[in-house]
């Protein structure tokens, strides 16, 4: 009896070893998401069309509003609960103006904003493994939550520098990840993904001169972006980026127009997600959950 017992154990330990060993060989799926205000609607779709074409995600990362889509996501919020927010969505939901030298608004009620989405209140309660890039104002380098509570890190990643606050955290004074980081893709990877798909949301064109200081600050940080050298390109497998150059930081009312646009990014990088697994044996897809994601992108 004794002996049937240990075979009997050493099978089941043989079983498990063979299922364990299909899950670390297929390739970990990192999604980075990147800021961009109202622009990061678009997400949405993106994340819409994974989900119709059951693309397995095992990591999310998000700077500033990507940050806030990803967290939600990652704590299970449906997408249709979130387009429903986010149709509804506007600047005195995440921003309250203030008076102070180092500012002109405190993010503060994006905590609370954060809670419509989910009662989830750290990282260790979500679902999918998160990442949230804020920047080291002094340091002037990347910062990763991926432990703790989720509200502070939400916060310091979007607050984006002259409009809101800084937010003092962990000892550190800190602002908007997409300083850093304007796409998450490092972030994604040192979470563990071999595999990431960087979702970039390009800056608002300003046809008739900014409007105010706001718009002023944004243009120009994102003319130094598009100079500098962007090292998360270096870190993305699979780059989407949908057509949303046109909308402006504060044009939440345009959200059917944002989804269908990251639907529309989402699906035609479909051919490029596929190839880049294309190196994975059949059979490996098939055990790991990619089989269907596969076979639907050929049709």
């Amino acid at each position: 009896m004794g002996s049937a017992t240990k075979w009997l154990s050493r099978a089941v330990q043989g079983l498990r070893s063979f299922a364990y060993a299909g899950q670390e060989e297929r390739p970990k799926i990192g999604l980075a998401l990147g800021g961009g205000f109202a622009r990061g609607i678009a997400h949405i779709g993106v994340l819409r069309i994974f989900e119709e074409h059951e693309i397995p995600l095992d990591f999310l990362a998000g700077t500033s509003v990507g940050a806030l889509i990803a967290a939600a996501y990652a704590a299970g919020t449906p997408l249709a609960e979130m387009e429903s927010r986010a149709s509804e969505t506007h600047f005195r939901d995440f921003g309250r103006w203030t008076l102070s030298r180092m500012g002109m608004a405190s993010n503060e009620p994006l905590e609370e904003f954060l809670h419509k989405f989910t009662p989830a209140k750290t990282f260790e309660e979500l679902r999918i493994p998160l990442s949230i890039v804020a920047t080291d104002l002094m340091g002037g380098e990347s910062v990763y939550f991926t432990s703790g509570e989720i509200a502070p890190a939400l916060r310091a990643s979007c607050a984006y520098p002259g409009l809101f606050l800084p937010v003092r955290y962990t000892n550190r004074v800190l602002v908007d990840g997409f300083l850093t980081e304007t796409v998450p893709a490092p972030a994604a990877r040192k979470l563990g993904a071999n595999l990431v798909i960087s979702v970039h949301l390009e800056p608002g064109l300003l046809e008739n001169g900014p409007r105010n200081t706001i718009e002023v600050i944004s243009r120009s940080f994102s003319i130094l972006q598009m100079a500098a050298t962007q090292s998360w390109r270096a870190a993305t497998d699979v780059l989407i980026e949908p057509n949303v150059h046109h909308i402006l930081w504060d044009e939440f009312g345009k959200m059917p127009l944002l989804v269908e646009a990251g639907a529309i990014a989402a699906r035609a990088a479909l051919p490029a997600i596929k190839a880049a697994l294309a190196d994975w044996p059949s059979e490996l897809r098939a055990r790991t959950g990619l089989r269907n994601f596969a076979s639907r992108s050929s049709a």
